[in-house]
């Protein structure tokens, strides 16, 4: 028996160096890359939804802790969202942010301990203390002074909002939001351009 081989045409691909260049295209160290890419991005959009959209969608208000009488749950640098709540509505074990004194911006955020109610006219009053704190707080807090009760919080992100005034936060906001979707488009169409890449080695 005769056996032939026919030549190959200009530009065609042996079907071992086909899945060669699918093996390129696919190495653990671009698979890892692209991963990490993305786990950053997430964590990102994560970090901006945390801080800035979701406080502003829901009507809380973002603080920075700046010092560590609530540690170690939420020590220094933590940021603090805090959401309104009704006086009643507050119980022992909350924590709350209240105003030092009523109309001053200065807050502070602690654990509710007791809550009291006058005999009188029914109104309430909180005593709080610090966690890391071995004596409770001095002053009793009143419904007028709370700001809120705590509804979430995120570890060191406290210090950015710190280093930010009101209008920065916002043009950081817009400029993360951007940054992170001209990052998301150019790894889709990157993706996309080797997808047809790989198709068409595969065709020849």
């Amino acid at each position: 028996m005769t056996t032939v081989t026919l030549p190959r045409a200009p530009g065609a691909t042996t079907p071992g160096a086909r899945r060669a260049t699918r093996h390129r295209s696919t190495t653990p160290l671009a698979v890892v890359g692209s991963g990490l890419a993305w786990a950053v991005v997430t964590l990102a959009v994560g970090l901006l939804v945390a801080a800035v959209l979701l406080p502003r969608l829901a009507g809380a208000t973002p603080y920075s802790v700046l010092t560590g009488s609530m540690t170690p749950a939420y020590p220094p640098g933590s940021l603090v969202v805090v959401r309104p709540v009704a006086a009643e509505d507050v119980a022992v074990g909350d924590v709350i942010t209240y105003q030092r004194e009523s109309g001053r911006a200065s807050v502070v955020t602690h654990r509710v301990v007791s809550v009291a109610s006058s005999t009188v006219d029914g109104s309430r009053t909180y005593l709080t203390r610090g966690d890391a704190n071995p004596v409770v707080d001095a002053d009793p807090v009143r419904p007028v002074q709370v700001k809120g009760e705590l509804w979430y919080a995120v570890p060191w992100l406290g210090h950015l909002h710190s280093w930010l005034s009101g209008d920065q936060r916002q043009w950081a906001t817009y400029g993360v939001g951007a940054g992170l979707l001209a990052y998301a488009t150019v790894m889709l169409l990157g993706a996309g351009l080797d997808r047809r890449r790989r198709r068409a080695g595969e065709v020849r």
